[in-house]
This record gives structure tokens, C-alpha cells and sequence, in this order.
């Protein structure tokens, strides 16, 4: 009798753990699914101030066409791999559009008339600002996908994690090394 009951403790506390592994792989892939909300919304944000941007120094900027078409192209090619989901192919595309990005921000600076223009320059500073945002969100995100990543790898919540269908998220990191090169200025 006392065997009985000691395996019917056992069980229960196996499934009380199972209960509150699962639960905590829940809570974790929710914060993550957030991170990932959070970047998404910034994204938008820099995606919806890019035409505007390009709108006011198309005219002034007449000597830099093929600098204005690249942002446009890389635009393009961001929203596209955002409506696609694909992690990886995301994190490419803003690095390519963020690469651009820095280098109108340069070439703004080269002309003087551009650079007082009070509608340019609060459109600078918001997309300044939406990059800081960005860059915090992608933080967060990448936090949480360490965390949970860590908890589903780990023994013996790997056996149950697996199981119970959870797999890694990927981490929004840049994977082309040219994009992680300083932009050049030339004077």
C-alpha cells in the first residue's frame, strides 16, 4: 500500500512539473512573439517615413539619383521579407535598408539648403529616433529568444519541449559581414 501511494506522489509531482514546464515555455515564446511585435511595428514606422523623406530631398538631391532609387529598392525588399515572416531574410534586408539609410543621412549633410530645411529635418530626427527603437526592440527580441531557446535546450526539458511541439526561434542578427562595414564618407 505505501508503494502505491509513494508512485501515485511521484506521478503527480511529475505531472505538476510537466504542467508548470509547459506553462513557463508558453509565457517565454508569448514575450518573444511580443519582441518580435515590437519590432514589426518599428519597422512599419520606418518603412511609412522612408517616401517622405525621399519626397523632400528628391529636389535637392539631383546629383544622387542612384542613391535615392537604392533606398527605394531596399524599401521595397524590406516590406517584402517583413509580409514574408522569414526571420533571417528580414534581418538582411533592413541591414541593406538601414546601410542606405545612413548613407542619405550623410548625403543630407552635404547640402546646406537640405539641411536647414525644417520638414527634412524632423523627418531626420524622427527616423533617428525609429532607429533607437528599432535597435531596443531588437534587443528585447533577441533576449527573449535566448531565453527561450536556453529553456526548450535544455535537459530534461528538451525530452518534453520536443514532445510538446516547441521549436527555437531565430535571432535577428545581421549575417552578411559587408553589412556590418562602417559607412564610408568621402569629402
Amino acid at each position: 500500500m505505501n508503494f502505491l501511494y509513494i508512485i501515485l506522489g511521484a506521478i503527480v509531482v511529475l505531472l505538476l512539473w510537466v504542467v508548470f514546464l509547459y506553462n513557463s515555455i508558453v509565457s517565454l515564446r508569448n514575450r518573444t512573439k511580443e519582441g518580435w511585435s515590437d519590432i514589426d511595428v518599428q519597422l512599419k514606422r520606418r518603412h511609412d517615413l522612408i517616401p517622405n523623406l525621399l519626397a523632400s530631398v528628391k529636389g535637392y538631391m539631383t546629383h544622387e539619383k542612384e542613391l535615392l532609387e537604392n533606398v527605394t529598392k531596399y524599401r521595397t525588399q524590406a516590406m517584402d521579407a517583413q509580409k514574408s515572416g522569414n526571420t533571417n531574410a528580414l534581418a538582411g534586408a533592413e541591414g541593406l535598408l538601414g546601410n542606405a539609410l545612413g548613407k542619405l543621412q550623410i548625403a543630407v549633410e552635404a547640402y546646406p539648403d537640405l539641411k536647414a530645411n525644417q520638414n527634412v529635418a524632423q523627418l531626420m530626427d524622427e527616423l533617428s529616433d525609429t532607429e533607437n527603437k528599432i535597435q531596443a526592440s531588437r534587443r528585447f527580441y533577441n533576449g527573449q529568444v535566448r531565453d527561450f531557446n536556453t529553456k526548450i535546450e535544455m535537459f530534461p526539458n528538451s525530452l518534453f519541449a520536443k514532445i510538446l511541439g516547441f521549436a527555437k526561434f531565430d535571432f535577428f542578427e545581421i549575417k552578411d559581414e559587408k553589412e556590418r562595414e562602417n559607412i564610408e564618407v568621402k569629402f
